[in-house]
Order: structure tokens, then sequence, then C-alpha cells
């Protein structure tokens, strides 16, 4: 009996000890071992080093979460435009970021004041950055109309401060994203101890940071200034023979964030939509016709039963109702957050102004070839590489100058940056996916998109009679520069124009000040010129989502 009860404790101890040493041999595989190799992960020998700790993104600053998903995109009420440039399809979209509000003008001022600082407008070298960044004030004018107050005021005066800004054309909305990205994560660097503190102060145009370099050719951010690279409050790391290691963050750290961009169509409506509680219960083909619950544009609670729910024109010579009385507030823009946000806690997504998105226009929505993160507007690009295999990072004499349709000069790339080039064969050879680097036109309805396209076809043959080869046959209308600098201005005032489509329009989204409640419907949707601004247009950023689809587990539902 002794015996037995000896034999049993033994086999006892041994299953307790084989269970705890599986424990902790699952423990130090993950913390230290490669599942891959086996090989030891983060030695102080060296080897390969990651942070098993990194957690997930961080909410950039002025952004709300978007938790993606399936939605009927497109116009779902009444089209009494007859246009049906938007029909009903099924998308889904994976979960990202939106800006909380539109961007505002102390938000587009202090964009203003960097450029200003970083490239003086006084210097001839750096006056056009400056200049192409400026928001259009004239776009207030009207022949009969006064609104010189708005045109001396709006942008600049602190009681406009929190209003959102106008005047941005499509082109300059991108520039300001990109400069966003960069200041961001210029003090995520920062806080994490790999800049100096305090570095951004110390932009010059010679001397700056940007993330791509940062992440490609960290040496040549901050004009290479190794007291601003290597003088942060994190704690140096070496190998086993003193050699530093992890110097410069990586993608791998988890602190450079994804870049901040105009958000695509698709998102954009997704996100006014607010579909937040319909997905919860896995209803996908919810039809809201506005951000809010209902289809009226006026509150139905008691307390403000009546109250407009949006900054919008209600009538002819009726931009805000009788004062006092059934005012919406604002007869031009409103305060951002001056309305309640929709579901996903994002405030404007009807009225005010309306606002870009990335997506260059055409009718059709086509959802036969794709439905997921849809998006018309991919022009890949790549680094350009130096013969010594470097990147090529801008100087103040690479600074490239584009003269827009309308005669403003942008600077399309600034000092600190590299240099971007289009994707060439090395990249698209026996590919599937894409072959060739500008697909803004691709299967959009006109003949160069068909499979029986012949490139023989000679696009300036004149003949009337000759069958038209291209669906968008826009004004061919720019500026250029003589040698002596004079703009030389060409109008298209050809009669055989059939469209105002191009390559560069752009979608704008959500109905403004200006427009009655139909164009409100986040289905609906317009189109601009990329290169021009208007007193109704302006937009906000977002972000894509890194890792999981959603911050939290879902919980079944019954």
């Amino acid at each position: 009996m002794m015996l037995r009860k000896n034999l049993a404790l033994k086999l006892f101890a041994t299953v307790i000890a084989a269970t705890l040493l599986v424990g902790c041999n699952k423990t130090r595989d993950y913390k230290n071992s490669s599942r891959a190799t086996g090989w030891k992960m983060n030695a102080k020998e060296g080897g390969f080093q990651y942070d098993p700790k990194t957690k997930e993104q961080e909410t950039g600053p002025g952004l709300v979460f978007v938790e993606g998903g399936t939605f009927t995109m497109g116009r779902v009420q009444d089209d009494p435009m007859h246009d049906w440039n938007n029909s009903p399809n099924q998308q889904h979209v994976s979960s990202f970021y939106m800006d909380e509000t539109e961007v505002t003008n102390i938000m587009y001022l202090e964009y203003l004041d960097w450029l200003k600082r970083v490239y003086p407008p006084e210097d001839p070298n750096f006056k056009l950055i400056y200049q192409g960044a400026l928001p259009d004030t004239l776009v207030w004018r009207n022949r009969l109309g006064y609104a010189e107050m708005m045109t001396e005021n709006y942008l600049r005066h602190p009681g406009y401060a929190e209003y959102p800004v106008v005047g941005v054309s499509w082109i300059q909305a991108v520039e300001f994203a990109k400069w966003r990205t960069d200041r961001v994560n210029e003090l995520y660097l920062e806080n994490a101890g790999y800049l100096k503190r305090d570095s951004h102060l110390s932009d010059t145009a010679d001397a700056n940071f940007n993330t791509d370099t940062y992440i490609n050719a960290p040496t040549d951010t901050f004009g290479g200034d190794s007291d601003i690279l290597e003088g942060g409050k994190r704690k140096p790391k070496t190998d086993a023979e003193g050699n530093p290691i992890n110097v410069y963050a990586k993608r791998e750290s988890g602190i450079i964030t994804p870049e901040y961009r105009l958000p695509t169509e698709a998102e954009w409506e997704y996100a006014a939509l607010g579909l937040n509680e319909l997905r919860n219960y896995n209803a996908i083909r919810g039809r809201k016709k506005y951000p809010w619950s209902g289809a009226y544009t006026r509150s139905g609670k008691r307390k403000t039963k009546g109250d407009q729910l949006a900054n919008f024109k209600q009538g002819k010579g009726d931009y805000g109702g009788i004062a006092g009385w059934s005012d919406d507030g604002a007869d031009i823009t409103a305060k951002v957050k001056s309305y309640e946000p929709n579901d996903f806690g994002i405030y404007d997504m009807a009225g005010n102004v309306a606002e870009w998105v990335a997506d260059v226009y055409r009718p059709i929505v086509d959802d036969e070839f794709n439905d997921f993160n849809y998006y018309r507007g991919n022009v890949y690009s790549k680094n350009e590489i130096n013969d010594d295999g470097t990147v090529k990072v801008v100087t103040p004499e690479d600074i490239v100058y584009d003269t827009l349709s309308n005669g403003k000069i942008m600077a399309r790339n600034l000092p600190g940056e590299i240099l971007q080039v289009p994707v060439d064969e090395n990249e698209t050879y026996l590919r599937t996916n894409f072959s060739e680097s500008d697909n803004r036109n691709f299967r959009d309805g006109d003949k160069r998109s068909s499979r029986y396209y012949s490139d023989s076809f000679d696009e300036n043959v004149t003949n009337e009679d000759a069958e038209t080869r291209k669906m968008y046959n826009s004004p061919d209308q720019n500026v250029t520069a003589d040698s002596t600098g004079t703009l030389i201005r060409k109008y298209d005032k050809s009669n055989d124009r059939t469209s105002l489509i191009n390559d560069n329009v752009r979608v704008y989204k959500g109905g403004s000040w200006r427009d009655r409640a139909y164009w409100i419907d986040p289905a609906q949707r317009r189109y601009y010129p990329q290169d021009m601004a208007t007193d109704y247009i302006g937009f906000r950023c977002a972000m894509s989502r890194v890792g999981s689809k959603s911050k939290g587990k879902n919980k079944t539902r019954n």
C-alpha cells in the first residue's frame, strides 16, 4: 500500500514538473526566442532585435477611430438630378482614423507659420513655397454681393480660428497632410527619446525632419546633425563589442505613425453615415439618409425639437433661418462642433463645408473590379536612387515648382524629402495587380480602358467623323511661362469639348453652407478641379489603421 502511495506521489511530482517546464519553455520561447529558428532575440551579443512590448497603433492628434465594415455605398434615396453617377453598391472598408472635425483656420495657420519660419518668403529662393500654400481668400468675393469682411478676416481673425479653412485647393490639402505627418512623427520621436527635445524648433530649410527620409536615410535628417539625432533622452544601447545599436527608430519600433492623408470617397461616406449602431447588429444594408438617425434635417428630441441638425442653405435667400427662431446658427460657415457628432463621434459630416476626398472623379464606381477599400487615383512612385545606392534627398537647389492651370505656382517637393519618380518595369514586369504607374483612368469606360484598344490610334486625328476614342474629352487649358517669366495663359475655347471630366478633377463630398438639403446626403458626390478652390469646400484628414480591425473584442449578440 505504501509503495503505491509513493509511486503515485512520484508520478504526480513528475507531471507537475513537466507542466512547469513546458510553461517556462513557452514563456521563454515567446519572449526571448524566435518561433521560426529558435535563435535568441534581442540578445546583447547581437542578432535579431525586436521589441515584443510594442503596443497597438496610437490614435494621432485630432483623430477618432472608425471601425471598418461592409456598407451600401452610393445613392439610396431619390435621385432628382437623374444623373445616376453613384448607383448603390456594396463595399467593404478597412478600419481607419478620421479627423474629429474639419481642418480649421488655426490648424492651417500653424502650417503657414512653419513654412514661413523654415522657408522665409523674403528669401527669393523660397518665396513661392509660402505663396503657394496660402489659401485663396478672394473666393469670398461675389460680383453682386459684399464680402470684403470675409476676404480680409476669415483666415486670420481670432473670431474665425475654429472655423473650417476654405479657399484651399485639393493639391494644397494634400501638401498640408504631408506636413502634418512629419510634424506628428517628429513629436513622437522626441517623446520616445530618439530626437533631442524641442528639435522641431530648430527646423531650417536645409536641416529639417521628414518621415520617409528618417526611415530610409536617418543620417540625412536634420542635415545630419548628430546632436539632434542622438541627443534624445533615450538611454543608448550597445552590443557585446560596445557598438551602438537601435540608434534610430524604424517601422518595427511602432513609434512612427502611418501618414495623414485625405480620406478616400468610400471611407468618407462610410464615416459620414455613422453606421456604428447598425454594424453592431450586423445590419449591413441599413439605409440612413443623413449622418444622424432619421430622414429629416430637424431634431425630433423634446428639448431641441425643430432645431436644424446641420449648417446648410434652407431655401432661396435663406442661409440660416429667421433670427431668433428656426435658426441654424450660421449664415456662412459655423464653428466646428456646433452640432452633435454622429455615432462615430465625428462632427459636421453634413453641412458647414463640403470636403475634398482623395478620389479622381468618374461617374461610375467600378465595384465589379474591386469592392474592398475602393479608390480611384493611384499613381505609384518610388524613391530616386543615386549611383552609389543611396536615396536622393531634395536640396534647396532641387525644388520642383509646378505652374497650375489657374496660374498659381506651387512647390511639389521640399528640401529634406526623398525625390519621388514613377515606378517602371522593375516593379511592373509580369505583375497581375498593376502594370503601370498612373492608374487614374483604369477601367473608366473610355476606349483606352477597353481590351480592344489599339495603341496605333492617333489621338491627333481631327476628322470629325472619326470615332471618339476618349470618353472624357475635357477642355485643355494651362498656364506656362516664357524665358522672361511672363505667364502665357492658354484658355480652351473649343466648341468640340464633350465633358469637364479629366484626370485632374477630384471628388468632394457633403453639402455646405451654400447647398440645399439635397446635397448633405453623404451619398451625393460632385467634382471640382484639383488646383482650384472655393468658399464652400474644406477638408479633413484620415489615417489608415495598422493591426487589428477593432480596438476591443466584439461580444456575441443574440
